[in-house]
């Protein structure tokens, strides 16, 4: 899942759980590249952990030239640590959960899950403007 800097859900991909994160997110930033000039202005990206790595972050910067910025927790601190950025994601996952239909998984394909994903952001949004 790829959000904006508000939480507003720009791309998503819902894949089988064998596919290690890398993988996946590399196939989310092809989703998000080829949304052309709605993200002719994005230059930096912030990822967790599991997207740390020296291939990873040259890849992106190769094909993309996008600028990957890990966001880990700080080592001293135990249990609970608010962390910059990526609270950003873990919101508009709380948004998500608000939604009775994607509490569980109910869809047979993929692509009908990130259909219901849309709508439930679509449905966030509208309720925002009301």
């Amino acid at each position: 899942m790829t959000v904006d800097t508000l939480g507003l859900l720009l791309r998503v991909l819902v894949s089988a759980a064998s596919v290690d994160e890398r993988s996946g997110g590399e196939q989310v930033l092809q989703k998000v590249k080829q949304m052309g000039n709605q993200v002719s202005r994005l230059n930096t990206i912030w990822v967790d952990g599991g997207y740390d790595g020296n291939p990873f972050m040259h890849w992106v910067m190769d094909f993309y030239r996008w600028i990957v910025q890990v966001v880990l927790r700080p080592h001293e601190h135990k249990g609970f640590v608010l962390l910059p950025k990526r609270w950003v994601v873990e919101r508009t996952l709380g948004w998500l959960t608000g939604c009775r239909r994607l509490n569980k998984d109910y869809e047979l394909l993929a692509q009908t899950s990130e259909t219901f994903i849309y709508l439930a952001m679509i449905r966030i949004m509208v309720r925002r403007l009301a």
